[in-house]
């Protein structure tokens, strides 16, 4: 009888540890989603890292010729060993060079001074359902809305509808005549060719002293400029042309210094080139033109050297 018992205990025993087993391995062997065990969760895959891993170095970004066009200054340093390091740059402080670098450019001419700010920015996401490509033009989204860029305005066009026809030129001159307010008449008979209808009168009259800088009509216009005086090709916008993707924007503060800035996304990695130039002379304006095609022509070649 204790032969029997003993046995019937051993398998007792045996029943008991294998439902034990079945009931640890009852959910099949699933383990809760860690994405911090070998790199991705089980549930759901790492998204694609982004093209670049390393970034260019700053100061050798920009061609020696390149910078003879956007600082010309540079050519003007009689001391040589000034002038190399003038050409060299300026690093940008950073903490990592591995997800961001720049490098500065400062040279002073006879008729102004340019400065050059050139930043590359690598982006890494630390979310697996996140891209570093869209964590990158989540960052660029976010500097394209500070710019505040305006709404495009479309070039001036003489609609077909209102062109005024040879028959209907005296109702159509008359039509004109009572829109402007007899601006016209009035440019036609002042000397100065002044169409502002004496708004400029007040700000002549003062109290009799030079006018200050600020208070200079011609100096308003030119730092705040209207859609009507800047082209449309020339206003703030985005580019199309560009990396995945890009804006220009383009100011002119009151002391006619004028700061171009391009910044451009390829992949994850952002580019931010700023451009400005401040004149000596205090009547002078910096080419909007002339500014915004020498950077669109650096960010281009950037672009074309983040590719190769």
């Amino acid at each position: 009888m204790q032969r029997k018992a003993y046995v019937f205990g051993v398998a007792a025993l045996l029943v008991a540890t294998v439902t034990l087993a079945g009931c640890t391995g009852s959910d099949g062997g699933e383990e809760p989603p860690d994405s911090k065990q070998d790199g991705s969760g089980t549930t759901a895959s790492a998204a694609e890292p982004g093209r670049y891993r390393t970034l260019p170095e700053p100061c050798g970004a920009v061609e020696r010729g390149t910078l003879d066009s956007l600082l010309p200054g540079l050519k003007q340093v009689t001391d040589a060993e000034q002038r190399e390091e003038a050409y060299a740059g300026a690093p940008t402080l950073t903490y990592d060079t591995d997800r961001k670098v720049g490098c500065r450019w400062t040279a002073e001419a006879a008729s102004a001074t340019d400065r050059l700010w050139v930043d590359f920015e690598r982006v890494t996401s630390y979310e697996n359902a996140l891209s570093d490509d869209s964590r990158a033009s989540q960052l660029y989204a976010a500097k394209e809305e500070v710019a505040d860029l305006p709404v495009p305005v479309p070039s001036e066009s003489v609609s077909p509808t209102t062109t005024p026809s040879t028959d209907e030129s005296g109702a159509s001159d008359e039509a004109a005549d009572e829109a402007t307010g007899g601006a016209a008449d009035d440019t036609a008979g002042d000397p100065s060719g002044d169409a502002t209808g004496g708004a400029d009168d007040g700000a002549d009259d003062g109290d009799g002293g030079s006018p200050a800088p600020t208070d200079d009509p011609s100096a308003t216009s030119s730092s705040t400029p209207s859609p009507s005086e800047t082209p449309a090709a020339l206003q703030p916008r985005t580019l199309d042309d560009l990396g995945d993707e890009a804006f220009l924007d383009d100011a002119l503060s009151a002391s006619r210094q004028r700061t171009v800035t391009v910044v451009f996304r390829t992949s994850n990695v952002i580019v931010t080139i700023r451009y400005d130039e401040q004149p000596t002379s205090t009547t002078d304006v910096p080419s909007s033109e002339d500014m915004q095609k020498k950077v669109r022509e650096l960010a281009g070649r950037l672009d074309d050297t983040l590719n190769e």
